[in-house]
């Protein structure tokens, strides 16, 4: 199993973080557009426990791809949790975590995740996924920058 960790802090109340990430249609905006993803059901509501969201996304080679996810917790405004039920990982558990701070707010991320195809999978971890991933919550990062402000 392997583990992302990320941190980031915005000039924002975390009733505002909270409004931004809970609705599932933001995805979009904090996701490189070469990933192609698209939500196919499930986006229209507010985030609940339980919640059943699909999606298309486009991670190698322009291949489409379902990915579907259930949030498993939600406690408003400080985390939810969203878990792969299918797609490309043997699993995928994704924490975040809003928490109050001296002018605005610090998330944290904690993505515990394992590649199907055993050592094969280890082999593609280390080559090309986690520098992926890591490139994807660096878009993020910067779009929430732009979005929100630096703090």
């Amino acid at each position: 199993m392997h583990i992302l960790k990320t941190y980031q802090r915005l000039p924002i109340s975390i009733e505002e973080a909270w409004d931004f990430f809970s609705s599932p249609k933001n995805l979009k905006i904090i996701t490189p557009p070469y990933m192609g993803f698209d939500i196919t059901s499930g986006g229209d509501e507010k985030m609940y426990a339980g919640q059943i969201i699909t999606y298309i996304v486009k991670p190698l080679l322009g291949i489409p791809m379902e990915w579907v996810t259930e949030i498993t917790y939600v406690q408003e405004p400080y985390y939810f949790v969203d878990e792969q039920r299918f797609g490309p990982y043997s699993l995928w558990h994704h924490k975040h975590f809003f928490k109050s701070i001296p002018g605005g707010i610090e998330m944290q991320d904690i993505v515990h995740y394992k590649i199907p195809f055993g050592p094969l999978g280890k082999l593609m971890n280390h080559l090309f996924i986690k520098h992926k991933l890591k490139e994807i919550f660096d878009f993020r990062y910067q779009i929430l920058e732009q979005k929100f402000g630096k703090m």
